[in-house]
């Protein structure tokens, strides 16, 4: 069998459909937030992930068992990956596509603050000069969206925080479990979270955590976020099998101006003065971040490559 590294285009093919469709899904999340509360839109994309994935393993006689440590990191990653993505949900009623997946851009920088201070990796003055770079391009996007609609233009930020901690701990069990059980798995567990809350909300009359019966002609709208954010979640775990993540960071910023077209095409929504600027900083600061560790990474390999031995003395 080759060498998965072997294979690079098929990686960043892998990742290029990722960034298209994720903010494909949150524009249909973006639609149906206009009809539906945003935990009953929550509560139906996990319901769609496990009726999606779980046959999936049933009939591929995929492992659903796991070790206790995977267990429970699993547990940890679900309950990030409802905190992201209800942050996101929510800000997306209030903020356009495109300046909602900008702002929660900032967390590369995130992930990489984390890194340095949960798990002690060392991070140079350059990158941290480029966090704060990257956190001045995300103000600038915030503060036209804060002007006009105030407070829920910071929930992009609850995205990020959310996110780097499911895709940090995601890193701790990736290589031990089969991404589809994995996911599946994940569905089913965040249904044995969220459904309980939901029982109580509608026996206590709070309507907005209750679960409501989808609107005439939504079931396609919500089968579409089910599908897309499963599947996309796949392709990018399959794409860091044939290619190193060095190699597809710089691509997951394709998922901003995918945005923006699907943001313009839907909505008339494009992002102007300020904004555009600070999305371009914030790439820049971001691209620059990745560039930077790929350099680093390459040296050290280097500084660890045995050196080949002296000539001998000339006589």
């Amino acid at each position: 069998m080759s060498n998965t590294d072997d294979k690079p285009l098929l990686g960043i093919s892998l990742m290029m459909g990722f960034c298209l469709l994720a903010p494909l899904g949150d524009s249909l999340a973006k639609l149906l937030g206009e009809v539906m509360p945003v935990f009953a839109l929550l509560t139906a994309r996990f319901a769609m992930q496990a009726l999606f994935l779980g046959p999936l393993v049933i009939l591929g006689r995929r492992r659903w068992r796991m070790s206790a440590r995977a267990t429970r990191f699993t547990l940890y990653r679900t309950i990030f990956h409802i905190g992201g993505i209800g942050f996101m949900f929510t800000a997306l009623r209030y903020l356009p596509l495109a300046d909602a997946i900008a702002i929660a851009f900032i967390m590369p920088f995130l992930m990489l603050l984390l890194g340095w201070l949960v798990l002690g990796e060392e991070v140079g003055p350059r990158r941290l000069a480029a966090c704060a770079v990257g956190f001045v391009g995300t103000l600038m996007v915030i503060q036209p969206s804060f002007a006009e609609v105030g407070w829920p233009a910071l929930l992009p930020l609850g995205v990020a925080v959310f996110f780097s901690l499911f895709m940090l701990v995601t890193r701790q069990i990736a290589k031990q479990v089969d991404p589809i059980a994995m996911q599946a798995t994940s569905g089913v567990m965040a249904m044995g979270l969220l459904l309980p809350v939901a029982l109580v909300a509608h026996l206590a009359g709070w309507t907005q955590l209750s679960l409501v019966v989808p609107p005439e002609g939504s079931l396609l709208l919500l089968a579409g976020i089910g599908l897309i954010g499963s599947f996309g979640h796949l392709l990018m775990t399959w794409s860091l099998r044939y290619a190193p993540s060095a190699t597809l960071a710089p691509m997951q910023y394709l998922e901003i101006p995918f945005a923006t077209l699907i943001g313009w095409l839907i909505f008339r929504d494009f992002p102007d003065g300020l904004a555009l600027i600070g999305i371009l900083v914030t790439i820049g600061a971001g691209l620059y971040i990745i560039l930077r560790e790929r350099s680093m990474a390459r040296s050290l390999r280097k500084s660890t490559l045995p050196h080949p031995p002296a000539p001998p003395p000339a006589v």
